[in-house]
């Protein structure tokens, strides 16, 4: 019996990890920089992060931020020690939860005194110290560099060797006024327009990751997994399984769902010791130990208690929405509800949801459908939010709720608009312009700029959640062939998990006949 269990184990596991598209997801770069995840490390204190050849490329390759700025430095080196204060002052603006302007600029350092990093420090022409070196951090994947290196998108800063030199350095590359006294959550001004740039969104890729591990904390910390909530849970998770659009949170929800009757039995026997245990390790094991980063991207608002986990988990839904096929809509819809009934903890939001998905009578027969009745559900809770804003006063003013997806975003979605007596918008949309909306934006728009490092055994070219204009004729076959590997491997892990449990309940049933 034992023998057998673990190979079925093993069965699942494997059909897990293909279910997950193959993939073997890095750690590095969507960590909370202070925790060290990946072998890329801030010291303590520190708001720089700490590379070395061992982690350069994966971190940099898996950056969320547009810019990076590497320090190339000798330990031993008495102007890199005076400089270390200016650099840190700079970089506390950028890294970490507490930063001014998280997901903008990476700053790193590399000591080149270390033996381990003597060839990088050579790839990037290091010929004095402290040298650094600005760029995107995708482009610092190359194998030589030289700074008057023509058609390269890297350069070399010639003018920071004081923290305000550094910081005027980059605002006049970026176009920005960023201050070095600049705080979480006061300079608003500085904060994305979402409804005006639709780029933005590639950035919420990480905020979708961040929300995924965030709820399963919930969950956890609140002993929300009872007898009968526990398979609203197991079918969300399924749902994530084949369609997350993150490669490390299929794969560890996969994870998770294999082994999750040996956690939580129907009868949720866990002593307190199992408790803490489970709580310290699967809100990391989602998706990775990277997750939660401890601040938001796309999703974060002007002011503390604004927007953050509540948007990140809109953007999930609509993603989903937007991937499944037609004949999974309705059971798509039906995890939705229950997850959030069951598990989202703000009850009169919970209860709102829950009136709007109990006012649905015919069932779902298109992912369109679908996916047009959460834009729907969506743009009502923004309607009631936005009276409730109005009267309280307070509203995110950098982030006020709007009708959703605004003209500047969508023109074609309109077919006309007006506003009422009482100054609500009245839009009449062209469902057809808002659903190829929906599938472009949380869809291909949500991955564009994912990036995970080569997967270390073997490579899978055809399937990656990368898209961009230039392979705009493969992508969409990829696309289909992941969603398909995915929902197919799906439904072979499910088999087996459904006859595990069965198995398990009549070796259970014969063990208490024999009592």
């Amino acid at each position: 019996m034992a023998a057998s269990t673990a190979a079925a184990r093993r069965l699942l596991l494997a059909l897990a990890v293909l279910a997950a598209c193959l993939g073997s997801a890095p750690h590095g770069a969507v960590a909370l920089r202070s925790l060290g995840v990946g072998g890329a490390k801030a010291a303590d204190g520190d708001a720089a992060v700490d590379l070395d050849a061992s982690n350069f490329t994966a971190f940099l390759q898996t950056s969320p931020e547009s810019f990076a700025v590497v320090e190339f430095f000798a330990h031993w080196c008495p102007a890199c020690r005076n400089y270390k204060p200016h650099y840190e002052r700079v970089a506390k603006l950028f890294n970490g939860p507490d930063a001014a302007h998280p997901g903008t600029v990476v700053m790193a350092r590399v000591d080149c005194a270390s033996k381990v990093n003597v060839d990088l420090c050579n790839k990037f022409s290091v010929d004095h110290y402290p040298y650094l070196v600005w760029g995107p951090p995708t482009k610092f994947n190359l194998a030589q560099w030289k700074p008057k290196q023509e058609n390269s998108e890297l350069e070399l800063i010639d003018d920071g060797r004081t923290a305000d030199r550094l910081l005027k350095w980059i605002n006049k590359k970026m176009g920005s006024s960023f201050n070095l006294d600049d705080k979480k959550y006061e300079n608003e001004s500085m904060h994305p327009k979402n409804t005006s740039d639709p780029e933005q969104i590639v950035r919420a890729i990480y905020d979708v990751e961040e929300a995924t591990s965030h709820a399963l904390q919930i969950i956890l910390e609140h002993k929300m997994i009872k007898p009968d909530t526990r398979d609203s849970l197991i079918s969300f998770l399924q749902i994530l399984v084949a369609h997350h659009p993150s490669k490390r949170c299929r794969r560890g929800s996969a994870e998770l769902l294999i082994d999750f009757d040996d956690h939580w039995h129907t009868n949720l026997s866990l002593s307190l010791e199992d408790s803490t245990t489970l709580l310290k390790g699967a809100g990391e094991k989602v998706c990775g130990n990277g997750v939660p980063r401890g601040y938001w991207i796309f999703c974060r608002g002007s002011k503390k208690e604004t927007r953050g986990f509540s948007c990140g988990l809109w953007v999930l839904l609509h993603s989903l929405t937007v991937r499944i096929g037609d004949g999974e809509s309705q059971t798509t819809f039906t995890s939705i509800c229950d997850f959030i009934h069951n598990f989202f903890i703000c009850e009169e939001c919970r209860t709102h949801f829950y009136e709007m998905c109990s006012s649905v009578s015919v069932p779902f027969k298109s992912a369109r459908d679908l996916a047009l009745w959460l834009w729907t559900a969506h743009n009502k809770v923004n309607e009631r939010l936005m009276k409730e804003e109005k009267e309280l006063d307070n509203a995110d003013p950098s982030f006020p709720k709007i009708i959703w997806p605004p003209k500047q975003l969508c023109p074609l979605c309109y077919r006309s608009s007006s506003r009422t007596a009482d100054g609500a918008m009245q839009v009449e949309w062209n469902e057809d312009e808002v659903f190829n909306f929906l599938v472009n934006y949380y869809g291909k728009m949500l991955v564009s700029s994912y990036r995970e490092t080569s997967m270390q055994s073997f490579q899978v070219a055809s399937i990656s959640d990368d898209s961009s204009a230039s392979s705009a004729a493969t992508v969409p076959i990829g696309a289909a062939l992941g969603i398909a590997l995915a929902s197919c491997t799906f439904g072979a892990l499910a088999c087996f998990w459904r006859t595990q449990q069965k198995n398990r309940k009549y070796y259970h049933l014969r063990s208490l006949k024999k009592i």
